[in-house]
């Protein structure tokens, strides 16, 4: 058994955080490829190694010293070292750097220096061989990866050292330049490491104890997901659910392997498990939700006009949004009428010259715009196949008298989405919650 195992900036923060690594590593010995993110924040008001690099790069572009944060940088690292009694002349290495830096230095290269040392110093407190990034993940000049030669290296090297750590959130591009990712990229060098190696597992560590049911900030302490579908996470992430990006998810999604989000400092407890499929399951009865998710401020443009033409009509609108740039959140159609949900901020500047684009082309017997509304999603794949389940939930909001002002239901039934006034968002994630999921 192969386990990818990667620990987000939190959980290596500084040295106590490296030894909650080294013992949840140490107590499953198949956790053979780790995955390290650039140091974080120690406390609230700390700065992540990551911030202070940029910082760094912005000073060189604009002629300003930036020694004092990099050798604040250096001193940081130099604190992790001394207090694991690692061997690494970290001075030098940070010297050489130092060196090197000017105004035309390379972004992408002094930034993944985060991981770069963190992962040094990891790899050295666990014993474990060091695998350069940019000697195993390889991407081209449009950030597209190569998994045939990620795989064939990875591979090597794991039968060459058996354990690895590779920095997280860069790669090497075919002239053999560092090139970052987008924040969060140790997820995504995580799962392409996992994709490569075939492994039976993928464990994200972080400093959450897996995905919560709901907004902790509206229901107090909600309960965390046990298991989840791929689908259910895309669906609950696309209404604004904090969980890992799409990107993060693929590589190991296509090849069916599971991903655990796991709790660095609460080691015990066994976090959310995302998987393609989950058999058929016992159920708490009632409980059909797997997470509730929403967001605010979305507008409802209502367009309605005798003998309509569904299919012509609703085409020309669509266009003059795409010419526009405004994404479409959902459609209700009626015989005379449809309705378009968007969001508010894609249209604040530019709402009167699209309706009279619209009354040029169609003109349509009234158009109206509905302000301050929230879109809630109630996500769960147990929903499937049950009749009876949007009555339940319509019912549970009508009771505590939430306006329902539209629905939206996808044709999987892995969710049904309510537009509500913003004003009674967060009721009507409690209802959800404590009626259907909770």
């Amino acid at each position: 058994m192969i386990k990818v195992a990667k620990f987000g900036g939190s959980s290596v923060a500084d040295a106590a955080q490296f030894k909650r690594v080294k013992d949840i590593v140490e107590a499953d010995s198949s956790r053979r490829v780790v995955v390290v993110s650039a140091a974080g924040k120690r406390f609230s008001e700390d700065h992540k190694m990551t911030d202070l690099l940029y910082l760094c790069h912005a000073h060189l572009v604009y002629g300003v010293s930036c020694e004092p944060i990099f050798r604040d940088i250096e001193r940081r690292f130099c604190e992790i070292r001394d207090e694991l009694g690692l061997d690494i002349n970290i001075e030098a290495d940070f010297d050489d750097l130092w060196e090197k830096m000017d105004k035309d230095m390379s972004v992408d290269f002094l930034v993944s220096r985060g991981e770069y040392f963190t992962s040094r110093l990891m790899a050295s407190f666990l014993g474990y061989k060091f695998l350069d990034a940019s000697d195993c993940i390889f991407s081209d000049y449009n950030g597209a990866f190569d998994m045939e030669k990620i795989e064939a290296a990875i591979k090597e090297a794991l039968q060459k050292y058996h354990k690895v750590v590779i920095p997280g959130f860069y790669s090497a591009l075919p002239s053999g330049k560092i090139k970052i990712m987008s924040r969060g990229g140790s997820d995504i060098t995580g799962a392409l490491a996992a994709a490569a190696c075939n492994a039976d597992v993928y464990e994200n560590w972080t400093d959450v104890s897996g995905i919560l049911m709901a907004d902790p900030r509206i229901v107090k302490n909600p309960k965390p997901i046990e298991k989840i579908t791929y689908a259910e996470l895309r669906e609950l992430a696309s209404m604004g659910a904090s969980v890992l990006h799409e990107e993060s998810i693929l590589p190991v999604k296509e090849k069916g392997i599971p991903l655990n989000i796991r709790n660095t400092n609460k080691p015990e407890h066994p976090g959310t498990m995302i998987v393609e499929t989950i058999e058929k399951e016992s159920e708490k009865k009632g409980r059909f939700l797997t997470g509730i998710a929403g967001r605010k401020n979305f507008e409802i443009l209502s367009l309605r006009k005798h003998n309509l033409d569904n299919n012509s009509d609703l085409r020309k609108v669509l266009e003059i949004l795409e010419n526009h740039k405004i994404a479409i959140e959902h459609i209700s159609l009626g015989l005379d009428s449809f309705s378009l949900v968007f969001a508010k901020s894609s249209v604040e500047s530019i709402l009167y010259d699209v309706i009279s684009e619209i009354q040029k082309i169609l003109k349509p017997d009234n158009i109206d715009i509905q302000e301050n509304i929230s879109l809630v999603a109630a996500v769960g794949r147990k929903m499937t196949f049950r009749p009876g389940i949007s009555g339940l939930i319509f019912n549970a909001l009508g009771e505590a008298k939430v306006n329902i002002r539209t629905i939206a239901q996808g044709s999987d039934e892995l969710s049904i989405v309510v537009g509500v006034d913003n004003s009674q968002f967060d009721t009507t994630v409690r209802v959800l919650y404590e009626g259907f999921a909770g």
